[in-house]
């Protein structure tokens, strides 16, 4: 072999070496990414406690209770007792005795209009009198003259119904008067308007200088007095749920501005249509209204109570535990010492220091008789 050969030999091996023909394959396994390990995350109602035996548990009991349904409303007055104030006499408002929000008696002086309706009226009625006066001169004489055969006895009747004719036309001139609020021996160029009815001005209409009256261009309706001794509670009731209401049926208001204030009521309507775009139907209440205790306008929530009774829980108040605006229990893990806290709905408060509890946990499960006690040692 040549020399030239062996070097070209020698050249291949060294490349070789160089680019690792002889190098072993490598393994996949160690060139894989590594595998994911996920950690779970800790149950924020889970609590685990040192001593499970501090904390005595106790099951909730059973408890009957008539149906309930709530629904929520406004105060209204009671249309039957809302009166308008109307000024008969068409004219200009020139004083207002009364303002929105008085309360007034009956008979009380609310304001006087300026109206030639006045002047009209009293002229027909002087033109009345001396009507009525001329022809009961005529009557006498005709009396007189019949008496001496002077005349035949129909003009005696003529003369009757001349007087008869008078004498009407002299009343309506004097009703006139009396509705427009006008005495008859002492007129006046205005009309008084005085309430007719005792109650609150809950709507105005007229202002000082306003025009006032049924043929101006001014509000007929002057005032809306109220009595609110009685009111209106109008609650708006699912589709759903008017099975469960009936007229006569009593109810319990309560209201947003007064916490712990009990109302009594009694459904007097439900409503013959329904809303079409909520499907609720207008129920109204009857509420007595003692010291004005409810205001036009006022958010109101109504409960009321069905025939048929309810079986719902009931634990002792203090195994509830009243946090975030929510209602809490506490339940025992089985088998682990640890205890789950669980959102309820708590309902009305029942003798013997118990609760009803509407929903969350069932009849015989087992909750912490203590809630706030068992939370306080997990804050700490």
């Amino acid at each position: 072999m040549s020399a030239a050969r062996i070097a070209g030999a020698l050249a291949c091996l060294a490349l070789c070496v160089a680019t690792g023909c002889n190098r072993k394959p490598a393994d996949a396994s160690k060139e894989a990414p590594p595998a994911v390990s996920v950690q779970p995350d800790a149950d924020p109602a889970l609590v685990e406690v040192t001593n499970p035996a501090a904390f005595p548990l106790v099951a909730a009991a059973g408890y009957q209770a008539p149906a309930k349904l709530n629904a929520t409303g406004s105060v209204n007055p009671d249309v039957s007792r809302t009166i308008p104030v109307i000024s008969i006499a068409s004219g200009r408002v020139v004083a207002i005795h009364a303002r929105l929000g008085d309360f007034v008696k009956k008979g009380q002086l609310l304001m006087e209009v300026q109206s030639n309706d006045v002047a009209t009226a009293f002229s027909t009625y002087l033109k009345a009198v001396s009507d009525e006066r001329l022809t009961q001169v005529q009557l006498n004489r005709a009396r007189l003259l019949l008496d001496k055969g002077a005349i035949p006895a129909s003009q005696l009747e003529i003369a009757q119904n001349s007087e008869d004719d008078a004498r009407s036309a002299l009343t309506a001139a004097e009703q006139q008067l009396h509705v427009l609020g006008v005495d008859k021996d002492h007129p006046t160029e205005s009309v008084k308007v005085y309430s007719p009815a005792s109650g609150i001005i809950v709507a105005q209409n007229v202002t000082d200088a306003a025009a006032a009256g049924v043929t101006y261009s001014g509000s007929a309706n002057a005032f809306t007095i109220a009595d609110l001794s009685r009111v209106w509670v109008v609650c708006d009731v699912y589709e759903n749920d008017l099975a469960q209401v009936h007229l006569g049926q009593k109810a319990e208001v309560r209201l947003a501005a007064y916490p712990g204030k009990v109302l009594p009521g009694v459904i007097s309507d439900i409503g013959a249509v329904l809303d079409p775009t909520l499907r609720t139907a207008k129920v109204r209440i009857e509420v007595a209204n003692p010291g004005s205790l409810l205001r036009v306008g006022m958010f109101a929530t109504a409960t009321f109570f069905g025939k048929a009774t309810q079986t719902h829980a009931s634990v002792p108040a203090t195994a509830i535990l009243h946090l975030h605006d929510r209602d809490w229990v506490y339940l025992p893990v089985d088998g682990t010492g640890n205890f789950r806290r669980v959102a309820v709905e708590a309902g009305d408060m029942l003798p013997n220091g118990m609760q009803q509890v509407n929903s969350g946990i069932n009849i015989g499960q087992q909750v912490v008789s203590n809630a706030l006690t068992l939370q306080n040692a997990v804050d700490q």
